[in-house]
């Protein structure tokens, strides 16, 4: 009787905590990862990216609006500067695969802390993130060329709204 007693607890707590672990769609400070270590000194989207214009690299926080989110899974998004949503897109992925967004974040602003680098992405990979965003087979066919692209890689993400 107390072995079963036990194992009913093990699986009432197990299934609580996994219920307790799972990300919301979208709230004001919902975090991701890491989190992010002080929001009030985030960067501005276009100034990481004109800073990326002459570095390789860097470690920053920074503010961005969600223009979309892997339909698979939530493992990467891409962000552009909430200010004015037509310019450059930034492609973000999250630390050590760690954690993943909500695919019905696009739209929100975000806080992102991480690195912020330039890199070369192979035209599998570019294949890949479409049939992962629902492009059109059209659409993939026409990826023939990598693509120098600014990135980022997020140790913590918070929803601002």
């Amino acid at each position: 009787m107390n072995m079963k007693k036990n194992l009913f607890l093990f699986l009432l707590i197990t299934g609580l905590g996994f219920i307790a672990c799972q990300s919301t769609p979208k709230g004001d400070g919902k975090t991701f990862g890491a989190g992010v270590s002080n929001q009030a000194a985030a960067e501005e989207f276009a100034s990481v990216m004109e800073k990326l214009n002459s570095n390789d690299s860097m470690m920053v926080v920074m503010k961005g609006k969600v223009t979309g989110v892997c339909q698979a899974k939530g493992c990467w998004m891409k962000l552009t500067d909430p200010a004015n949503a037509s310019q450059e897109e930034m492609f973000v992925q999250f630390k050590d695969y760690g954690f993943f967004m909500p695919k019905d974040l696009a739209g929100h602003n975000v806080i992102i802390e991480g690195k912020a680098y330039k890199a070369m992405t192979p035209v599998k990979e570019l294949k890949h993130y479409a049939e992962d965003d629902n492009k059109s087979e059209e659409e993939i066919a026409k990826i023939t060329e990598p693509l120098v692209e600014k990135k980022f890689m997020a140790s913590g993400v918070v929803i601002v709204d």
